[in-house]
């Protein structure tokens, strides 16, 4: 596991972790049959990729031109 990038970056650990938070904003809203505040979860849950993306973009993301380990897949173009 070690030898393993599974994407622990600040970029990778922040957007999951506001995605997260959106789920649960999400489902708290569903329980609670609160249609508004669902879609203001889902709408966390977009903006969580989207700071994942715009940090990976300012260089807090995977360096794209380290080489890989062997054995990882390499990303489809």
């Amino acid at each position: 596991m070690a030898g393993h990038d599974h994407g622990h970056t600040p970029a990778a650990w922040t957007g999951s972790i506001i995605a997260f938070i959106g789920f649960c904003v999400a489902s708290a809203f569903t329980v609670l049959a609160q249609p508004i505040g669902f879609w203001a979860g889902v709408v966390v849950i977009f903006l969580g990729g989207i700071v994942g993306w715009v940090m990976k973009k300012a260089g807090m993301g995977r360096d794209e031109t380290l080489p890989r380990q062997p054995g990882e897949r390499q990303p489809q173009s």
